[in-house]
């Protein structure tokens, strides 16, 4: 069963324009939604979730020839299968939870799509494009695990942000990184789209800029390092350019972490070698 769930009271605004909701508030909207998801589960079927989003649903109808207002526009849109990785299943949170939850999956969902969307545009067509796109999702773990690994114990932050050469869209993302042991959790949704992301930095050859935040609960102090991206290959930071990159998060609007201890990069895995009369990763 296929649901798409309001989860905004903004959002619920723009849709009720089309007649969705009968007259309903979103409080009342809202109560409805969790008598519906107790009666499906508790009669043993399997929910799966999305956002009910404005712009998306209204931009699906206007492509698939829908009336906005229709219920079953709805329904179609819940249960579209062209969703970005598997789809985030009711487990039986209450609402409260489970809003949160879902809209962090949203907006993981939609940076793997523009994600993938410009790695598919990064290798191109052609014989060599299915090759090189398993080499560079491939070298995007091995970068991403390494990282991980590299990490030490504790709960971690790695963000990214690249983009094209040619003032090409810039791309960001943020994953936590749990490593108990030497051993890391896998970090869901958020997770997939960054591996997505590294390897469309990656593979477009753009310029960039990957950083650690080390366990802020570490003894000593916060630790910070940093990766510079430029021609689809990663080489470790200085701690000045670190430092640096701290200063131009700041810029963006980020804040500055407390009690931060900028350390250099260390070595990740090598890309592929380029084959002959190609750029790294071809």
């Amino acid at each position: 069963m296929a649901l798409a769930v309001v989860v905004r009271a903004a959002d619920f605004a723009d849709l009720a324009g089309h007649g969705l909701f009968g007259g309903l508030s979103f409080r009342a909207y809202l109560r409805r939604v969790a008598v519906q998801l107790r009666a499906l589960g508790g009669n043993g079927f399997e929910v799966h979730l999305r956002v009910l989003d404005p712009a998306d649903y209204e931009e699906y109808c206007e492509a698939l020839g829908f009336d906005p207002g229709d219920a079953a526009a709805r329904v179609a849109y819940a249960a579209d299968p062209e969703l970005a990785g598997e789809p985030f299943v009711h487990t039986g949170q209450r609402l409260a939870v489970l809003l949160p939850e879902l809209a962090d999956d949203h907006r993981a969902r939609v940076r793997i799509s523009i994600a993938m969307a410009a790695l598919l545009a990064a290798v191109g067509e052609g014989a060599r494009a299915e090759p090189r796109l398993v080499a560079v999702m491939r070298h995007a773990v091995e970068v991403g695990s390494a990282v991980a690994v590299g990490a030490g114990d504790g709960l971690h932050l790695v963000t990214l942000r690249c983009h094209g050469p040619e003032d090409g869209e810039e791309l960001t993302a943020a994953s936590d990184l749990l490593v108990e042991r030497g051993r890391f959790a896998t970090a869901g949704r958020d997770g997939e789209a960054f591996c997505v992301t590294l390897a469309a930095g990656l593979a477009a050859g753009g310029v960039g800029a990957m950083v650690l935040h080390g366990d802020p609960a570490a003894p000593g102090g916060q630790t910070v390092r940093g990766w510079a991206l430029h021609g689809g290959r990663l080489r470790p930071m200085t701690v000045r350019e670190v430092l640096d990159e701290l200063a131009d998060d700041v810029g963006r609007g980020l804040p500055f972490p407390p009690a931060a201890v900028p350390l250099p990069g260390f070595p990740l895995p090598a890309a592929p070698a380029a084959e002959e009369g190609g750029g790294p990763l071809d």
